[in-house]
């Protein structure tokens, strides 16, 4: 009877003091800085109460953390937090009083933060996310229309480039380095791209690329067997992508995502839209339960259904980029209010078809074909109301041998040649005067 007597006082004593109780171990932390947001993710295996609030003179973002423990993880990420940001400016953690650690952030500029709970998904556990945005957010058409004339300058030194303003089919040697006779699988040269700044749209006004590298930061995409991840593989191509657009006469590209850190879906139409693009090329780098699964593929957005199993698969996995990266619900809804202003898609997906052909056919240069034509299924990445917009997946990097190719710094280039090269035959014969946009001046 004492027994149970004292085991019922033990079970009445965690009831009314909660701070008795073993505090909340803090398994990861992570620190993604950008210019478009900063983010800080505290990851644990239970949730974690909190609040935050904001104090003057000097600028500071604090933080209580309820019940949790102070150890390494938490220490680790004040140190990850570096004079290279370009909204926190430092950070320190410690016991404020009993039961509440506290994280204080010393501010560079007036921000707009947003403090959000994900519940455990894929990899994750628990995640208590920080988003610091800035008050006033970049302008992307505007750091568009300020881009220097040299901003071609790094095209240039890439093989492929397409820098001068006069290539012909003749003109292949310009084209295409003579290092380069190995592109192909079969050995051959691939093609050289049709003829574009004689074209009347291009006289007219400098047309956009929006290079979307898929995934980034909390959202690591698919894995390789050799540790590769596809978001840096993404980024390498996309960068490269941007380097060939802007190398070519009256065209420039954008990034949606120049760096590590993960942007929402709908938050990448958003983007591309922002910056009146021409075209949307979502980048990517297939996975597979089967590691024998190979080939590149290319796929538009559909408004009747997948056309294969497969690519019904692969828009399940894409989609939940936004579990997987995190997403606040209030900007979810807020992107979703802003992209989604026109319900007809069809002619955008006409000419994403298109779009998508020239571009499977280019890459049908360098490496086998998934499958020999382009797919269809509800990808919400390419679901813009009146860009065309493709998603390239490149390489099947859960296959040992194209993951290898896909980390090549040759191949990414011929990659990257050969979606500029279908961009190319797309305009040649789809002319783009027809939509209006904002004059862009080389």
């Amino acid at each position: 009877m004492l027994r149970a007597f004292v085991k019922f006082a033990a079970l009445l004593a965690l009831l009314w003091f909660p701070h008795a109780q073993a505090a909340i171990a803090i398994s990861s932390t992570r620190f993604w800085p950008a210019e478009d947001y900063t983010r800080l993710t505290i990851e644990s295996r239970k949730p974690i109460r909190h609040n935050m609030f904001t104090l003057d003179n000097p600028d500071r973002l604090v933080i209580d953390l309820e019940n949790v423990e102070l150890g390494d993880p938490l220490n680790e990420l004040i140190k990850k937090i570096g004079d290279s940001d370009p909204y926190i400016k430092s950070a320190r953690v410690g016991h404020f009083k009993p039961g509440v650690v506290r994280l204080v952030l010393d501010l560079k500029a007036e921000v707009k933060p947003q403090l959000f709970d994900l519940k455990p998904v894929a990899e994750y556990g628990y995640r208590l996310v920080l988003d610091v945005y800035p008050a006033q957010p970049p302008d992307p058409l505007m750091a568009l229309l300020e881009q220097p004339e040299s901003a071609a300058s790094e095209a240039a030194t890439l093989p492929y480039a397409t820098g001068q303003p006069a290539i012909t089919a003749v003109d292949e040697d310009k084209l295409l380095p003579a290092q380069d006779l190995s592109a192909g699988k079969s050995g051959q040269l691939p093609p050289a791209p049709d003829t574009t700044p004689n074209l009347p749209e291009m006289r007219a006004r400098t047309l956009v690329i929006a290079i979307d590298a898929g995934h980034g930061g909390e959202d690591p995409g698919a894995r390789g067997r050799y540790g590769s991840r596809e978001k840096d593989v993404t980024l390498a191509i996309a960068r490269k992508v941007k380097a060939m657009v802007d190398g070519t006469p009256n065209m420039r590209g954008v990034l949606i995502r120049e760096g590590d850190f993960f942007i929402p879906l709908m938050g990448r139409v958003a983007k591309a839209r922002k910056v009146n693009a021409d075209l949307f090329i979502s980048i990517h780098a297939d996975a597979f339960i089967k590691s024998k699964a190979r080939g590149s593929s290319v796929f538009a957005l559909s408004e009747h259904g997948a056309t294969s199993t497969a690519a019904r698969w692969l828009a399940k996995k894409e989609n939940e980029a936004d579990l997987i990266g995190g997403v606040n619900i209030a900007m979810k809804d807020l992107y979703l209010a802003r992209t989604l202003l026109d319900l007809s898609q069809t002619a955008a997906i006409n000419d994403s078809m298109k779009l998508a052909k020239h571009v499977l056919n280019e890459l049908g240069d360098i490496n086998d074909l998934h499958r020999g034509h382009v797919e269809q299924a509800g990808f919400a990445v390419l679901k813009s109301p009146d860009i065309p917009s493709i998603l390239v997946e490149t390489a099947f990097i859960s296959n040992p041998s194209e993951e290898r190719r896909l980390n090549d710094n040759d191949y990414q280039t011929k990659l990257a040649n050969a979606i500029l090269s279908g961009i190319k035959r797309y305009f040649a014969q789809n002319p783009a005067l027809s939509k209006p946009k904002i004059a862009l001046l080389n």
